[in-house]
């Protein structure tokens, strides 16, 4: 079993090198000497910044890593949603697309469904070298079992080295039952991807109510399954000379089986979402009571934008959690953004930064979000909001 060695006789500095451990698990015993507790977490953050007086130790060690002329190739999920194919998935495949420059690999593209076929042709457009469509009318609807059986196939067949899902219900259903088929990591809600020229995949996602930002890798088994949300990554734009290929794959009927079945599907009418709005008002704590979002609700009324929130505003029930902006809630990308009254906790940072203009308004001058805003304006917003909202009201009076 794998274990934190330390080597005393480097240590020159204990108190400095207890503060390397973010769990706390780093102390100076009776006898005055370095040891770790039982809140060690295996995170090697010490082995990587002690310049080696914390030394990795055991059989972990001397595991043997996958052989890259095997596994080599990057590949995504590709999922459709209510007949189109979902945003997600040309995402991915875009940030897979860079992952394989830098890997010197193929991006290959599982496309499962009744009808899949017919987007084969545009994943090639968007850069995937193969893509693997697996039609059959069980796969008109998500199930679990089916296309969980479709993945494994796929897997077993590519011995692919990542494979990216979406962060969504389905994505979330599957990714962890494959990982556990094939005995490997898998890391939710990932922020930040990247991939070294052996394959190793480098995944970051806030860890620990976001006091840490989480570097995870999968170094001894493979694939490395990742799930990443919608909104955190750009569509890439089209290839110029698309020369991807596209393979046709079946399973034995058998395999289609679930233990569940479809009696009936009601399509539910879709509403307008945070997600896919352009301007955004985002509500905080900075908010003193309920009644007080009606100012805010008026300036994104008079922006043609929408009215969101940060964790603390839903969890009073002031605000639909369906509003909610953050790594618990939505992730945006809108053309404007202006954060109101928000402190700039990195969950909700996290679930924003991708907008194209930032403006935030909070009478704190050392308030975290002002790091993430294009502009920053220090005032309080009962008296910044109803100024921006006559000078709008004014400008469209001319």
């Amino acid at each position: 079993m794998a274990f934190i060695k330390i080597n005393h006789d480097k240590v020159s500095d204990a108190a400095k090198l207890v503060k390397l451990c973010p769990f706390n698990a780093i102390e100076i015993n009776d006898a005055g000497q370095l040891s770790i507790n039982s809140g060690c977490r295996m995170c090697k953050l010490c082995v990587k910044k002690s310049n080696g007086i914390f030394e990795l130790a055991g059989e972990e060690k001397s595991r043997p890593r996958p052989d890259r002329n095997i596994y080599r190739d990057v590949a995504v999920l590709a999922e459709i949603d209510g007949g189109s194919l979902h945003p997600v998935s040309l995402e991915l495949l875009g940030k897979a697309r860079e992952l394989a420059q830098k890997s010197n690999a193929k991006v290959l593209v599982l496309l499962p469904g009744k009808n899949a076929g017919v987007f084969a042709d545009t994943l090639i457009e968007y850069g995937a070298d193969a893509v693997f469509v697996y039609e059959n009318d069980k796969l008109e609807y998500f199930l679990a079992e089916p296309f969980a059986a479709v993945m494994e196939d796929f897997i077993r067949e590519n011995h692919v080295s990542v494979f990216l899902v979406g962060g969504t219900p389905a994505g979330r259903a599957l990714a962890p039952r494959l990982a556990a088929r094939f005995r490997t990591g898998l890391t939710a809600d990932c922020t930040f991807l990247d991939v070294s020229e052996d394959g190793d995949l480098e995944q970051i996602r806030p860890a620990y109510g976001g006091n840490i930002m989480a570097h995870i890798n999968t170094l001894y088994t493979r694939p490395q399954f990742a799930t990443v949300r919608y909104k955190i990554f750009p569509i890439p734009e089209k290839v110029k000379n698309p020369s991807g290929k596209v393979f046709h794959r079946s399973l034995p009927e058998e395999k289609y089986a679930s233990a569940a079945e479809i009696i009936g599907v009601f399509p539910k009418k879709r509403e307008n979402s945070i997600e896919d709005a352009e301007i955004i008002v985002a509500a905080g704590r900075g908010i003193k009571k309920k009644e007080d979002l009606a100012m805010l609700e008026e300036l994104a009324g008079l922006l043609g934008g929408t009215l969101a929130s940060s964790r603390p505003l839903v969890e009073c029930s002031w605000m639909d959690p369906r509003r909610q902006i953050g790594l618990s809630g939505r992730t945006v990308k809108p053309k404007l953004l202006i954060a109101c009254g928000i402190s700039g906790a990195i969950q909700f940072v996290a679930g924003m930064n991708g907008a194209e203009k930032i403006i935030a308004i909070n009478s704190d001058p050392e308030a975290p979000i002002f790091k993430a805003a294009h502009v920053a304006i220090c005032g309080d917003i009962y008296k910044v909001v109803p100024e921006l909202i006559a000078k709008i009201r004014g400008e469209a009076g001319k």
